[in-house]
């Protein structure tokens, strides 16, 4: 009896090795999205080299920071990694669009033998309170480039495409950057929806806008299609870019990427996220504007993230913008916020009102300078960890 039980624990003491073996070798031939960055001096073909002897899949190239995006077994990264050849690999994470998740949707009339489906144009309240309206005989935005990174603008939407002069789909470059998911249009809006007799009216309603798509229609995308946006934004002149998207991971590779943008000078607005705990990445990296998101009392929103990386904070309850499918729709976020400050950030590039060194260049960080020194200061007095340097003033920041 005793010798048929020994044989039994045997037995299953052997399958199990056997079966922890086999997942071990599963586990190791399992690819994940990896970002690999080489170092310097070392030549693509020498790169494509060692990713087909390590059994890499490539995904895209990703010349903003040196680096492709690959699938890649645990096992073939080891071995890159032993090559000597590899700065690092990091982890090709998800990024989300920093919405709050309440949708109030309005198509408008329908359509009958001509007339509009649009409502009527409205003075929304989150535009007033930024003093956009008072800003606009000085300055319309005509012709500053601001790039959305996002899930692509609705490109016939009747109270956007007068603005729309481009774009670029990172996650298929064959299709266009339409949005199929409606928060990327929503934010093109509130940045430069037109001043017609439709709609909404955007903080800049001429600037130029570049549907950079880097989400997919759930909202949600990788990291390598947003470093590649970022690289498509330089290379095509943006001005400002607005990332209302985030990542609670700190990938050194997004760091490289927005740092390689920043130094490129381009402006970069990002929203602060919705946690109500600690600012996103990219928000969080000091080269970015980070903003968190006010009511209609001026109070901090219950779900805006804060922390010291916070520099201004702009409306982001209840804010009715333009949406996918020629609509309109009410959100909340601080993806709602941070537009607000990028629309504001064209405007004072377009009068200079930032070349505060007189040398008709306006870097990001004098942008940044001078849309703290104007804002209206909210909360604790001077620069706080809920409101930044306060609530941005388009107004102030061309006149004052």
């Amino acid at each position: 009896m005793i010798r048929k039980y020994l044989v039994f624990v045997s037995i299953i003491l052997v399958g199990t090795l056997i079966f922890s073996l086999f997942s071990l070798t599963k586990a190791q031939d399992f690819k994940e999205r990896k970002i690999i960055v080489f170092k310097d001096g070392v030549d693509e073909e020498t790169k494509e080299v060692l990713l087909n002897q390590v059994g890499a899949d490539k995904i895209k190239d990703l010349r903003l920071i040196k680096g492709k995006a690959v699938w890649l077994t645990k096992k073939g990264e080891a071995e890159l990694l032993k090559s000597g050849k590899v700065l690092r690999i990091d982890p090709d994470v998800e990024v989300y669009a920093l919405e709050n998740f309440e949708r109030n949707f309005k198509t408008g009339n329908i359509q009958i033998k001509g007339t509009k489906p649009q409502p009527p144009e409205t003075l929304t309240w989150n535009i007033d309170r930024v003093d956009a309206d008072l800003s606009w005989a000085i300055s319309t935005g005509d012709s500053v480039k601001v790039g959305v990174i996002d899930t692509g603008i609705d490109l016939k939407h009747p109270d956007l495409k007068a603005n729309i002069k481009g774009g670029y789909n990172a996650i298929n470059p064959l299709k266009s950057p339409n949005d199929d998911n409606g928060h990327g249009t929503h934010v093109a809006g509130i940045i430069a929806a037109l001043d017609n007799d439709i709609g909404i009216i955007g903080v800049g309603p001429q600037i130029d806008l570049y549907a950079i798509k880097v989400l997919n229609a759930n909202g949600s995308g990788y990291l390598s299609d947003v470093i590649e946006g970022l690289d498509w934004a330089v290379n095509n002149g943006m001005q400002v870019v607005n990332m209302s998207l985030g990542t609670s991971q700190d990938v050194p590779s997004f760091h490289e990427a927005i740092i390689n943008v920043y130094n490129a000078g381009v402006t970069i607005v990002a929203a602060a996220g919705n946690t109500g705990g600690s600012v996103v990445y990219p928000a969080a990296y000091p080269e970015v504007i980070a903003v968190s998101a006010t009511d209609q009392n001026n109070q901090i929103a219950s779900f805006s993230s804060r922390g010291p990386e916070i520099d201004l904070s702009a409306p982001g309850v209840s804010i009715y913008s333009t949406y996918k499918n020629q609509s309109y729709a009410t959100l909340s976020g601080t993806s709602m916020a941070a537009p607000h400050v990028t629309g504001a950030a064209a405007l004072i590039i377009d009068t200079k009102k930032c070349d505060l060194n007189l040398d008709n260049i306006c870097t990001p960080a004098e942008v940044k300078q001078r849309l703290e020194q104007t804002a209206l200061d909210l909360g604790d007095s001077g620069k706080d960890n809920l409101y930044g340097s306060g609530l941005v003033n388009v107004y102030n920041a061309l006149t004052k």
